[in-house]
């Protein structure tokens, strides 16, 4: 008896296995990984050479506007016959092999859920080099750009509820922002947000910030040049310091880095760099998202900042990145 009750369950189990296409609706393990590491899957001596030598000078660019180095990706390295098992689960691999023809190629899920795996091909090893060389900065934004989407679906989870904020509902806009922030300030024209950070910070609590605001737009070839200035503007009226007359600034000893971005399928301007508090010590990096609207005729702004001292902080302002990314104009 006990047998046949077997029998009937592997039964089940294989029937259930299959969807009505016959295709396997086996459930994908979940990936392991943090956001912006990648696994590089290539043989120990290439590693060692000058193709290694190249994914760690491109991928180990320093990635702008940090007080301290830190680089693009972090990467780690395995050799293909060790890919298997529990190292297949990695949730972003960079995959090198030679081939017939040069192609870069993107899988999604393979071994897990969420997953990205890259194949970069090229003729020779030689060829390899000039591929990560020439088309680096391409497969990084491949990893990056899941990065923002995983990040986001995972915020999406524990989405603040945003209706409760009067700037945000008269600019019109929604963001998918974690409930960990906490309001500082929402005056219908300017919204302040702040989470608490503690794992391994010294001199207490470190925070990262979000502000939100708008402006006229009145000549669209200025906005560009006026970043810093606004930014100075709203640090003056709006972010304090401890004692009078101490406010945040743009940090005058860094030049920050302006790129062509876009938000919501309008043009903006990707921001980063340094803040300080004028005559304090107090001082981080931000990342300013300065967003055109023609139709509605203003400037939207989204900056994150971020305080921890004696911490990288890469990753606190890469989370700030997603939410901004996650900016709709409704």
């Amino acid at each position: 008896m006990n047998k046949l009750i077997a029998l009937f369950v592997l039964i089940f189990i294989t029937v259930s296995c299959k969807n009505k296409g016959g295709k396997s609706d086996y459930v994908l393990p979940t990936s392991n990984g943090n956001t912006n590491k990648i696994l590089v899957v290539i043989k120990g001596n290439d590693w060692e050479g000058k193709i290694g030598d190249e994914i760690r000078s491109v991928f180990g660019e320093h990635q702008v506007g940090l007080p301290q180095p830190e680089t693009l990706l972090s990467v780690s390295q395995i050799d293909p016959v060790g890919f298997s098992g529990f190292m297949r689960h990695a949730k972003a691999v960079l995959i090198l092999r030679e081939g017939e023809k040069e192609k870069i190629a993107v899988e999604k899920n393979k071994y897990a859920d969420p997953q990205i795996l890259v194949y970069a091909t090229a003729k020779s090893k030689g060829d390899l080099v000039d591929l990560i060389r020439n088309r680096g900065k391409e497969i990084i934004k491949l990893f990056k750009d899941e990065d923002v989407k995983f990040t986001q679906s995972i915020f999406n989870k524990e989405k603040l509820d945003e209706t409760q904020f009067n700037t945000i509902k008269k600019l019109g806009i929604s963001l998918t922002i974690p409930e960990r922030f906490r309001l500082v300030e929402d005056t219908g024209d300017f919204l302040w947000l702040r989470q608490h950070l503690k794992s391994g910070i010294a001199r207490g609590d470190g925070t990262n910030n979000i502000l939100v605001y708008s402006y006229p737009l009145e000549d669209e070839s200025k906005v560009e040049d006026n970043i810093t200035k606004m930014r100075d503007t709203i640090g003056k009226k709006y972010i304090p310091g401890s004692k009078e007359g101490m406010h945040m600034i743009t940090e005058q000893a860094y030049t920050p880095f302006t790129f062509d971005a876009e938000i919501d399928g309008r043009k903006a301007y990707e921001t980063r760099g340094k803040w300080e508090v004028k005559n304090d010590f107090m001082a981080g990096p931000f990342i300013n998202y300065t967003i055109i609207d023609k139709k509605n005729k203003r400037v939207l702004v989204f900056e994150g900042f971020t305080y921890a001292p004696s911490v990288n902080k890469r990753d606190f302002i890469f989370e700030l990145e997603a939410i901004a990314k996650s900016l709709k104009i409704k």
